[in-house]
């Protein structure tokens, strides 16, 4: 039995055509981060990350569930936070994100309805609209929240992308499974 529940249409909707999504596209700023830039006086731009969220990309990627990270900004802090992570589908700088996240779609040959994402303004629209199953935090631009398939009850930067990542688990089947691995062990499996 799990502490954590998501009410069964949302978990069937997220569980797109077969059983469980293939992959996950994260946005960074607004998602991954609450959006704040701090930018240094050597013009060095600094983030902040969750580490729920961190440890939430580990375990889709555990599940057999592809994170990939696709960003309009490029910066080392979202290149070391990816690295740190060990996330090898990533794509910093882009200034059309669709057509990013369809060359790393077409490479880990998905349909889109076996690709989900979460993202928080307009640039992101392109991948909600033909995701499988569609994610914003509450802290998303306006048309974003109404586009997406569900809304975390976490803000972007804070656990956020842990929902979202929980949610894809859950409807794949591999929440339970990991939870327990994680009782009985923390060495990888």
């Amino acid at each position: 039995m799990t502490a954590l529940r998501f009410a069964p249409e949302l978990l069937l909707k997220a569980q797109g055509p077969g059983l469980g999504m293939k992959a996950a596209i994260f946005d960074v700023d607004g998602v991954l981060t609450d959006g704040t830039l701090y930018v240094g006086e050597a013009g060095e731009t600094l983030k902040a990350f969750h580490v729920l969220d961190g440890h939430g990309l580990k375990l889709l990627a555990r599940a057999g569930i592809e994170p990939v990270v696709v960003t309009g900004r490029d910066s080392p802090a979202v290149r070391r936070r990816v690295a740190d992570l060990g996330l090898p589908h990533a794509v910093f700088g882009a200034t059309d994100k669709l057509a990013a996240a369809d060359e790393v779609r077409v490479r880990l040959a998905l349909d889109w309805s076996e690709v989900a994402a979460i993202g928080d303004d307009w640039p992101d629209l392109p991948l909600l609209a033909r995701a499988g199953f569609s994610c914003a935090p509450p802290n998303a631009h306006a048309e974003v929240r109404a586009a997406v398939d569900h809304v975390t009850a976490a803000a972007g930067g804070h656990g956020a992308a842990r929902e979202f990542c929980d949610l894809l688990l859950m409807a794949g089947g591999h929440y339970a499974r990991l939870l327990h691995g994680h009782l009985t062990t923390l060495d990888a499996r």
